[in-house]
């Protein structure tokens, strides 16, 4: 098992910035991929970054050149910088694990962000 715990969420105002940390503790070594998405009120959840173990990224269009994922291996922390953040970026953020032996999947308990205009 896999427990993964996310932290950095809050308010800020639209053009701010923020860094959300995802923590992952337990079976580290079935961590394959991680991701995060983010679920807006009366929308489905959507993948917003994914980073592979060997550092491959990818983004939905929407965010490309605004966020950057990242993975500190030494801290077990994944990490999404999010810049010039636009009202539409209001959601709860999940943090998601991919168990490379089949198993999981693992999520956070999401952090909100919220974006004023």
């Amino acid at each position: 098992q896999v427990q993964l715990v996310e932290s950095g969420g809050g308010l800020v105002q639209a053009g701010g910035s923020l860094r959300l940390s995802c923590v992952a503790s337990g079976g580290i070594y079935r961590v394959d991929s991680m991701s995060w998405y983010r679920q807006a009120p009366g929308q489905q959840r959507e993948l917003v970054a994914q980073i592979g173990r060997g550092g491959t990224t990818t983004y939905v269009d929407s965010v490309k050149g605004r966020f950057a994922i990242s993975r500190e291996y030494a801290k077990n922390t994944m990490y999404l910088q999010m810049n010039s953040l636009k009202p539409e970026d209001t959601a709860v953020y999940y943090c998601y694990a991919r168990d490379y032996y089949g198993g999981g999947p693992y999520w956070g308990q999401g952090t909100q962000v919220t974006v004023s205009s």
